[in-house]
C-alpha cells in the first residue's frame, strides 16, 4: 500500500490523502517469506481452522474446550471477554504456548480496555466523544488504546463503532456512536482508526452495513432496516465508504435484514452474498479483513444450527467467523460444501493467507509473550490519565444560555443552586 497523509485541524476536519481504496499495508505481498512458509505447514483443514475465532474468558482461567479447539483443530485466533489485565495476559500466553501457529488476539475496547478488563482506564464512549471539535484528540486516543491494547497481548481492537445513531431508541448502539451526523461520524471513525493502526493494532470498522436506525438489539433478534438503497447510500453506508477509503484493516458485518440489498427471509446481512461480496468487496473494492459479528446472536443463531449459520456467512465472503457455537460442525459443514462444489479450496487459501498477513503485520512472525511485570503501572501512566482529563474538557457542550447565565460572575455575591440526580453525594463537577 503507498503511504496515507494525514492532517488534523483544531474543528472538525479530519483531511487524507491516499492513493489506494483497497488494501491496508498487511495485506501486501509477505517479502519475509513467513506467510508462505506458515501457510505450507497447515493442512487443508488446518487452514480453515484458521479462520474462527472463538471466546476466552480470562476470568475463568484455562478451558479445555478452548485448549481443544487450538491444540487439535489449530484455530485462528481468540477473542477476550472479562477479567483483568494481569488474567488476560497470562491466559493469553498460555493460549499461545500452545498452539502451533501464533493466534490473533481480539476485544471489543471501544472505550479502552475498561469495556472488557476491569482495573484499566475508562476512556468517555463515543456518543461523549462526538462532541470534540478537535480530531487530533481522538486520534490521540486510539494511538493511546492501541498501546494499552498491546500491552495485554491483543491485536486486533474492534472499533470504531461508525454507525450513524439517527434513532433515539436504538438500545445497542446508542452511546457507543459518535452521533447522528454521518460526517461527524466518519471523521472521529478515521482519527481513531489511524490512531489505532499508526502503533500496528487493526482497527475494525462496525457494523456494516450499518447498525444506527434499528430499535431492535440483534444479539435478541434480527433487526429489520426498511430504508431504500439511496437512503443506505446517503447515511448508513457513507462512513463505511469513508473508512474504506482511508485504508481501514478490518470491517465487522452486523446481523440485520436489509430488504433493499437482499431480500431472502430471515437472511441476516452477515449470511448475505449480495451484501458481503457484492457490495462490500465488490462494489466498495474493501480488500480487509472482514469479522462476523458473533455466530452465538439471535439474529443468526434463530434461523440457523450451528454449522449451518458458519457456512452460510463463509459463503456470503466472511474471512473470520467470530464465536462459532460449534467449530468442528462448522469444519464438517465447509467440507461438505467443499466435496459439494458450493465453494473451492482457492477461497479457503486466499482467506487463510490473508489471515496469516495480518498476523505478520501485527508482529506474530516474531512472536514475544506477553510481559506480566509492570502490567499496571503500565497501562496507568500519566500522559493516559492526562489524555482522558483532556477528552472530557473538550467534550464539555453548552447547549443553550439563556440571558448570558454562563460564565458564572461575581461568585462573591451570588448564590448558586445545583441539583445532581442519582449521585447521592456531591459530585466533583459540583465540587
Amino acid at each position: 500500500m503507498l503511504p496515507l497523509i494525514f492532517t488534523f485541524s483544531n474543528t472538525s476536519e479530519v483531511e487524507i490523502s491516499t492513493k489506494t481504496n483497497k488494501n491496508t499495508a498487511f495485506y501486501a505481498e509477505d517479502t519475509t517469506g513467513w506467510v508462505d512458509s506458515v501457510f505450507a505447514s497447515l493442512t487443508p483443514d488446518e487452514r480453515l481452522a484458521q479462520l474462527f475465532m472463538v471466546a476466552a474468558y480470562p476470568k475463568k482461567g484455562k478451558n479445555e474446550a478452548v485448549k481443544k479447539l487450538i491444540t487439535d483443530y489449530k484455530i485462528g485466533g481468540l477473542i477476550m471477554f472479562q477479567g483483568g489485565p494481569v488474567a488476560q495476559a497470562k491466559l493469553t500466553n498460555y493460549y499461545q504456548s500452545i498452539s502451533q501457529t501464533p493466534l490473533i488476539i481480539a476485544g471489543d475496547y471501544e472505550w479502552g480496555l475498561s469495556m472488557r478488563l476491569d482495573s484499566t482506564i475508562r476512556y468517555p464512549r463515543q456518543m461523549m466523544l462526538g462532541a470534540i471539535k478537535n480530531d487530533a484528540l481522538i486520534f490521540e486516543l486510539g494511538k493511546e488504546i492501541s498501546r494499552q491494547v498491546k500491552r495485554v497481548g491483543a491485536h486486533i481492537n474492534f472499533a470504531p463503532v461508525i454507525d450513524v445513531n439517527n434513532n433515539p431508541a436504538n438500545p445497542v448502539i446508542n452511546s457507543r456512536s459518535f452521533g447522528e451526523d454521518r460526517e461527524n461520524v466518519a471523521n472521529k471513525g478515521i482519527a481513531f482508526m489511524f490512531g489505532m493502526q499508526e502503533n500496528k493494532v487493526i482497527a475494525t470498522a462496525k457494523h456494516f452495513p450499518g447498525h444506527g436506525d434499528t430499535d431492535m438489539d440483534s444479539h435478541k433478534s434480527l433487526p429489520v432496516i426498511k430504508h431504500d438503497r439511496r437512503r443506505l447510500d446517503s447515511i448508513e453506508l457513507y462512513p463505511f465508504r469513508k473508512l474504506i477509503n482511508a485504508g481501514v484493516g478490518a470491517i465487522m458485518i452486523a446481523h440485520l435484514s436489509i430488504p433493499a440489498l437482499d431480500s431472502t427471509k430471515n437472511t441476516a446481512s452477515s449470511l448475505s452474498k449480495k451484501i458481503v461480496t457484492n457490495l462490500l468487496k465488490n462494489e466498495l473494492h474493501f480488500g480487509g479483513l472482514i469479522f462476523t459479528d458473533a455466530l452465538n446472536m439471535k439474529g443468526v443463531s434463530s434461523y440457523f444450527e450451528p454449522g449451518v449459520v458458519d457456512l452460510k456467512a463463509f459463503i456470503a465472503g466472511a474471512d473470520i467467523l467470530l464465536m462459532s457455537q460449534d467449530v468442528p460442525e462448522a469444519i464438517k459443514q465447509i467440507k461438505q460444501a467443499l466435496i459439494d462444489g458450493l465453494i473451492t479450496q482457492e477461497e479457503i487459501d486466499e482467506r487463510c493467507k490473508k489471515v496469516l498477513k495480518a498476523k505478520r503485520w501485527v508482529g506474530l512472525d516474531k512472536y514475544k509473550p506477553v510481559e506480566i511485570k509492570n502490567i499496571y503501572k503500565d497501562l496507568h501512566t500519566s500522559e493516559a490519565e492526562l489524555l482522558k482529563r483532556k477528552l472530557i474538557e473538550a467534550s464539555q457542550t453548552l447547549v443553550f444560555n439563556d440571558n448570558d447565565l454562563i460564565p458564572l460572575k461575581k461568585l462573591d455575591s451570588v448564590k448558586i443552586a445545583s441539583i445532581s440526580i442519582g449521585s447521592g453525594n456531591f459530585t466533583k463537577f459540583q465540587q
